[in-house]
């Protein structure tokens, strides 16, 4: 029988605007773009110049130090432009998008059939490498590694979070597909982490072992499963991947030709009809908003969810590795009396405000954080809402004063940015919890490899 793990440590967030489950048609992206910085870790080099034609497949750029690792182009096209920031640091690789132009061929296989050298080639031709990333430190998966396990978290529990148990409906196949190619990669297990009391889809897959989660946010996160399934210890190697993106890789084994489409959820309390599109990775933002939004206010759009995600200009791009665009108010910064002001319409942990008095209320959040930086305050509230055996302040403490040692000893290798971003938003000093953890984990690779 599965086993069920209970958390009771945590937070929901109640927002308005989720996605109801409706796959609507989206607009085919004009222009798609592929960004490194959605790729920690990574330092690239090009592969394409502009104005050369790709097809979906087709290598954009790789890796410097992992030349291996290949940064292939989602949809076929032109390549537009480099765009490049300091030291010509590359940003953007845009392509104008050509949705007639066919995949490269890769050619069809059964992973069962293969060894695990074989996987590790054709995932790494095909550029579906970049979906698997490691733990510790939350970056891109070495190809010559062994993880003791991989953690596939099935259900997303953030604010607003796309319905995985819809996005994978009728995706049962190809992702049993991708479980199969993963289970030859590991010297253990994989491990399905699945919401408890719900009918999924994912529940009867083969070559994998399954757990039930019960709790508030954090409990979808993949690695608050970890540390309660399988810690990650100095020395260990896990390996992490989203439920959507199984079902790319085992896309690429049923069909021969690597396919990123992928369905995302469009919410937030200023989006007309917050549902589901197909799109693929690095879309224009406007193809999916644009006529779908409230008309009036400002608007502040987000790839990813609002604790973890990133702010996206108009003429921004969707996020690689993202299954959710959420838009929400960008809010008034200038209130009389401020954060001191009675409210019955905004969210918050504590009895601050008379909200608590209706437990089952939405809310609409804007970006406001009604205050600014403080001085930095213990107050117990990380501890209340990270469902881990560590000690968060004096973990961020650590970190701040750059001491290693300290850093090994407090967890920092359990631990990325998702983790901790409850931690931020609870935080009454305002500290830039995730920011800190980042600058810990660089200098942690800086430091010892």
């Amino acid at each position: 029988m599965p086993n069920t793990i209970k958390l009771r440590k945590g937070l929901n967030i109640r927002m308005k605007g989720k996605a109801d489950p409706v796959l609507e048609k989206a607009s085919l992206p004009g222009m798609v773009a592929l960004k490194p910085a959605d790729f920690p870790g990574m330092t690239p080099r090009m592969d394409v110049e502009p104005g050369q034609e790709v097809r979906a497949g087709e290598p954009l750029f790789h890796d410097k130090y992992n030349p291996e690792i290949l940064f292939v182009a989602p949809v076929g096209g032109k390549v537009a432009t480099v765009n490049r920031g300091e030291r010509r640091r590359i940003l953007e690789v845009i392509i104008h998008a050509d949705h007639s132009s066919e995949a490269v061929d890769i050619g069809k296989a059964d992973p069962l059939t293969m060894d695990a050298a074989r996987i590790r080639e054709l995932l790494l031709k095909a550029g579906m490498w970049p979906f698997i990333k490691r733990r510790p430190y939350g970056i891109l998966a070495k190809p010559d590694e062994t993880p003791k396990a991989v953690f596939i978290s099935c259900f997303d529990s953030s604010p607003l979070a796309p319905d995985f148990n819809f996005i994978l409906k009728g995706e049962e196949k190809v992702f049993q597909t991708g479980i199969n190619a993963l289970s030859k990669l590991t010297s253990g297990k994989v491990h399905l982490g699945l919401p408890a009391g719900v009918d999924h889809v994912c529940r009867n897959m083969a070559h994998a072992e399954i757990t039930f989660w019960d709790g508030p946010h954090p409990a979808g996160n993949v690695g608050i499963q970890i540390h309660h399934t399988d810690p990650v210890m100095k020395g260990d190697v896990v390996w992490t991947i989203s439920a959507p993106d199984v079902a790319i890789i085992g896309r690429l084994f049923e069909t021969g030709r690597p396919d990123f489409t992928r369905t995302i959820a469009l919410a937030g309390s200023e989006v007309a009809k917050p549902c589901y599109y197909q799109t693929i990775p690095g879309a224009a933002i406007s193809s999916l908003t644009h006529g779908k939004l409230t008309p009036g206010n400002d608007k502040r759009v987000i790839s990813g969810n609002v604790l973890t995600g990133k702010k996206i200009p108009a003429d921004g791009f969707l996020g690689f590795y993202d299954s959710l665009v959420s838009v929400i108010p960008e809010g008034k910064y200038y209130e009389f009396l401020g954060w001191a002001m009675p409210r019955t319409n905004m969210f918050s942990m504590s009895h601050a405000y008379f909200s608590w008095l209706n437990p089952g209320k939405s809310f609409a959040p804007d970006a406001n954080l009604h205050g600014e930086r403080r001085a930095y305050v213990m107050t117990g509230q990380y501890e209340k809402v990270l469902p881990m055996d560590l000690l968060p302040v004096l973990l961020i403490k650590s970190i701040l004063a750059e001491d290693i040692d300290k850093m090994e000893r407090l967890g920092i290798y359990e631990v990325i940015e998702e983790d901790l971003a409850l931690c931020e938003f609870v935080c009454t000093s305002k500290m830039e919890v995730q920011d800190i953890l980042r600058k810990g984990i660089n200098l942690m690779m800086k430091e010892l490899g």
